[in-house]
Order: C-alpha cells, then structure tokens, then sequence
C-alpha cells in the first residue's frame, strides 16, 4: 500500500471512530451459496468485501462486524468452475434467523436451479433472511426459487435475455451494475459482485469502511455507467462528500461549458477557492478531472454504439475528433478506433 493510500485509511478509520453507523457488537451472518461448477470469483469476491470490513473495523476499535460461511447442498468439498476446490458447511437448517444471503453464479447454475430440494431450501431461506443478493447469474437461482417475481433485477450482460425469456415474471434491466429492490439485490457480470458487496457495507457500516475497503482493495467505491463498468480516476470518489452533487450535475452537462467560472459558480464558490479545494479533495485541477469523465463518457459510447467519431466528441463535450483523439492517447494510451475496435459489443 502506497503512503498517500495508506495516510488516506488512516483518515477514514480516524472518521469511523468518531461516528459509528452501527452498534458496535451487532454481528451480521451471511450465508454464501455455492454448487458445483460455481463461479470462484462470485463467491470470493463478496467474501473478500467483507472480510476486508472486518479486518477495517477491528483496526478502528471495533468488534468484527460479518460471520460469513459458504454453504453448499452436500457440504464438505465443492470444485469451482476453475477447478479450485471450496470447502463448504451444509445448508443450515429452516428456522435460524440470517442477516444476508447471497447467491453465487457460475456454469453449474442451471444444475443447481433444476434441483427441487436446493430451490426449496432457497425459496424458505431467503424468507428467513433481512436480505438476499445474487452475483452474476446466480440471479438464475433466485428466479428459480420465484424470488425476483415482480422484482427489478440484472445479471451478468450476456445472459439478460435469457434471464427475461425463462422468468417472464421478473422485470430484467440490462445496464447496471447492481439492482436494489427492497431487500433484493442482484448484480451484473463477476466483478460486480464486490460492487455489490461494498454497497451493503455502506449500507450497514457508512461510507467511510467502505471507502477504506475499497481503498484497501484497490477497487471503486461505485463505478458509474452500465456493463462498460468504465470509472473515472478513484480519487474522484475521495470528493464525493464535498462535490458529489457537482459530479452528478456534471455527469448530466458534459456537452455544456464546463469552464472553470461555471463549475465553481455551481459549487457555490469562488473561482480560487474551488480551484484550490477541489486539487486538495481529488488530487486533479478542475480541467483534469472533466477530461477524465468526458474521456470516460466516449470510452462507453465507443463500445456500446456504432456513433460516428464526431458525434461522440459532441455529446461528450470533447468537441471535435482530433480533440477526443488527443485526450484518448493521453488517458487510454490507444486511439479511440483503436478502443472501439477491442471493446465493442
């Protein structure tokens, strides 16, 4: 871990001392499922989420929020997908209470959806459960177990289709990287498990263990977009107190004069002091950083449209094709026809 990384945690765990979000000795159980064939990265992906937390509150102070099993039908040994063996506890019985149950996917899902006595358990489990989430098409087995019926939910982009076609009665959204419904969450291809994974810490510890996971981890807090999954720099998300609703309007006006008057006047500053805390809160100039989101804004047009160049530069406030050409170089190190040509659809 980098100085400035590590000087940075040690913020955030200085700030979690000073406002707890939840009672300190309160441990949350959470229950992974896995099955043959099961996804490795669904499954130790969330897991490493929390364990992260738990290793973050402790250094705080704090007791270790999350006990969390991997649980399977059988028990005992469980070969992933990759061909890395699990070793999992057996389903627990009906009746204990469950703070979070989590659903892995991977290739054996079909299997573990076609099975009666694993989608019953599911089915009384997720009852049992404050919430239940699913990574990748894991949502398959929830959908199985008839509990996204009437719900919004997403998994992984290449099987959404499929995901609405067997199960008419969930309403799929394709683009984002995890759905919130209630208690249900679901979420999109593989990775975006620990995006899911850091949202429900948020949710039950605060932003800043999260933000310290995700530090920690070398990950994003929250990527913004669809399937792209593109992100600005990571230090953006270090500002998201101070100017995450000017993020948020700039996100809706990249075509528009971002110049710097316009962006401090909508901060409510004046000129010099945004200049100076905005470098202080991103580590970026104001310029900068709206280079990087508007390159970031071109990178999902460019594979996830057929839009000719110059209108990308447009809608992303680049201007003109030589510009978005030179900014590319700069940021992604590759041409923009380059990219388009590696990442589209």
């Amino acid at each position: 871990m980098g100085l400035d990384t590590a000087r940075r945690t040690t913020q955030l765990l200085a700030e979690m001392r000073k406002s707890p979000r939840s009672t300190p000795m309160l441990v949350r159980d959470i229950e992974m499922l896995a099955f043959p064939a099961v996804q490795l990265l669904d499954v130790t992906g969330p897991l490493q989420v929390f364990a992260t937390a738990n290793d973050t509150v402790a250094q705080a102070g704090g007791a270790r929020p999350y006990r969390v099993r991997i649980v399977a039908k059988a028990g005992g040994a469980v070969t992933a997908s990759a061909g890395i063996v699990v070793s999992t506890d057996p389903l627990p019985p009906a009746g204990r209470g469950l703070d979070t149950l989590m659903v892995a996917g991977g290739q054996g899902v079909d299997a573990a959806a076609a099975d009666p006595v694993l989608v019953d358990w599911l089915r009384a489990r997720a009852g049992q459960a404050r919430r239940v989430a699913s990574v990748c098409t894991g949502a398959f087995l929830l959908a199985a177990a008839g509990v996204l019926d009437g719900r919004r939910a997403v998994t992984h982009w290449g099987f959404c289709a499929d995901l609405a076609r067997r199960y008419p009665a969930v309403r799929v959204e394709s683009d984002p990287i995890f759905v919130r419904d209630g208690p249900v969450w679901t979420s999109a291809g593989v990775t975006s498990g620990i995006d899911l994974a850091l949202a429900l810490v948020e949710e039950d510890l605060g932003r800043a263990t999260a933000l310290a996971v995700a530090r920690y981890l070398v990950v994003f807090l929250k990527r913004p977009g669809g399937q792209s999954q593109f992100s600005a720099a990571l230090s953006l998300q270090a500002a998201q107190d101070r100017f995450g609703a000017l993020h948020d309007w700039i996100g809706a006006h990249l075509a528009d004069d971002l110049s710097l008057p316009v962006l401090a006047r909508q901060a409510g500053m004046s000129e010099r002091s945004f200049s100076r805390r905005y470098a202080e809160e991103t580590g970026l100039t104001p310029a900068r950083a709206i280079e990087r989101l508007r390159v970031e804004a071109a990178r999902r047009l460019l594979s996830e449209s057929r839009l000719p160049m110059k209108r990308i530069s447009r809608l992303c406030g680049l201007g003109s094709e030589e510009t978005l050409r030179r900014s590319f170089l700069r940021l992604v190190s590759v041409r923009p026809q380059d990219y388009r040509d590696r990442f589209s659809a």
